[in-house]
């Protein structure tokens, strides 16, 4: 139950998944662990390409992802867009690859140096960072910290992130036990995705339970396992947590993208396009038949994606799948300006044309992947590895036990 000193939820506060954008650009790529030199990458321009032209208004980053939230927050400043425009979410807990505090005071102090970073008095949304290392006492007391910081006005929504789903459906069910109030959301990367579609089904129904009341989609190439260079040939080759025989047959995968192509008409390139098409569509209708979607958008509930990209081309061919999702679903998103430019279609075409077109698309890419690609991924299919992984320390929390030895 509630501590007596825990501050309630302020009462002007709408349920987050009003307020939820459908759509999150990830930052983790604004960072060594997936380009060589982030600082030399355009990403003042896919801030405000996104923001700005093409009405992406959720952004996501996090102290771990290296200088990240300082180049989020200066291309955002940048556009001149004002504060209340966009919607920010980051993380606080994770310090290191192998080092965490979940501790009041480590929390609290993440996310006030988050608010320097990004250039803002207030965080709309910050998760308990990759939540599936703590302990469930440890993750209670992050929340705790949040919450507090939540009364201040620093912050607004309060969640948790990590990679294996039974754990974070189970964390959700302890917070709400311990503290008498459901986080807000979770962030679950990596397990809705043409290998992994492990989110799906029971995990998320938990959740829900659990009183959740959002839950993205992150990661939905799987942190680089599903692209055409793979995580062998990058800088994932040095941190990435997946197995050499997972690897392996993700690039056999991709072969098959570029040797056996979707119908030319469809006009894509590879896994990358095939993996977040069927990724974003597929989370977009069953995060609704959950009750974990987002009501924010267009009058619609649709379920929350968040991905990352390096490049304005990137950036462009993802909104194009993003717009044929929405078509598909018959939700009006008033791009066709941009997409005018993109593609160079002369006229918008009529709405029952644009949903037709938008689930023909999806219908091809589900069988594709479905009869194509997940023979090829064979016991692989739905396969997650370990994480922690067997063995794992936490080496913040042991150099404090060593000192305090001393």
């Amino acid at each position: 139950m509630p501590e007596p000193d825990e501050p309630p939820r302020p009462p002007h506060l709408a349920p987050l998944a009003a307020v939820l954008p459908p759509l999150f650009i990830g930052t983790a790529t604004f960072n060594t662990q997936y380009v060589y030199d982030p600082i030399n990458m355009p990403y003042r321009g896919i801030v405000r390409h996104a923001l700005v032209d093409l009405g992406v208004n959720g952004f996501d980053t996090s102290p771990y992802y290296g200088p990240s939230e300082t180049l989020l927050g200066e291309a955002l400043e940048a556009t001149g867009v004002e504060r209340s425009r966009y919607f920010l979410e980051t993380k606080a807990g994770r310090v290191h690859g192998t080092g965490f505090d979940y501790s009041r005071d480590a929390i609290q102090a993440s996310v006030r140096r988050s608010l320097q970073r990004l250039r803002t008095t207030y965080v709309d949304l910050v998760f308990a960072h990759d939540a599936e290392f703590m302990s469930p006492a440890e993750v209670v007391t992050a929340v705790r910290a949040l919450r507090a910081l939540r009364s201040e006005g620093v912050l607004r929504y309060v969640g948790i992130s990590g990679f294996p789903v039974d754990v974070l459906a189970s964390l959700a069910e302890h917070i709400l036990a311990e503290t008498g109030e459901p986080v807000d959301a979770v962030l679950s990367y990596g397990h809705c995705t043409v290998q992994n579609t492990r989110l799906l089904g029971d995990p998320v129904v938990q959740m829900h339970k659990a009183g959740v009341s959002v839950v993205l989609n992150a990661s939905l190439l799987n942190m680089g396992l599903l692209t055409t260079r793979g995580v062998d040939n990058g800088p994932q080759a040095k941190w990435h947590p997946s197995p050499p025989a997972l690897r392996d047959v993700c690039a056999d995968v991709a072969r098959v993208c570029q040797q056996d192509p979707l119908p030319a008409s469809l006009n894509m390139k590879g896994i990358e396009q095939v993996a977040l098409r069927y990724s974003m569509d597929l989370w977009a209708r069953e995060a609704v038949a959950a009750q974990v979607a987002t009501t924010a958008f267009a009058d619609t509930s649709i379920g929350s994606s968040v991905l990352g990209v390096t490049t304005l081309e990137e950036l462009d061919e993802t909104m194009l799948e993003w717009w044929s999702v929405l078509d598909g679903l018959g939700v009006p998103h008033g791009s066709i300006e941009r997409l005018q430019e993109i593609t160079g279609i002369g006229s918008e075409p009529d709405g029952q044309a644009k949903k037709e077109a938008g689930l023909a698309r999806t219908a091809t890419i589900k069988k594709f992947v479905e009869e194509r690609l997940w023979p090829v991924f064979g016991t692989h299919k739905d396969f997650a590895w370990a994480s922690p992984e067997e063995g794992w320390v936490n080496e913040l929390k042991l150099s404090g036990e060593a000192e305090a030895k001393l």
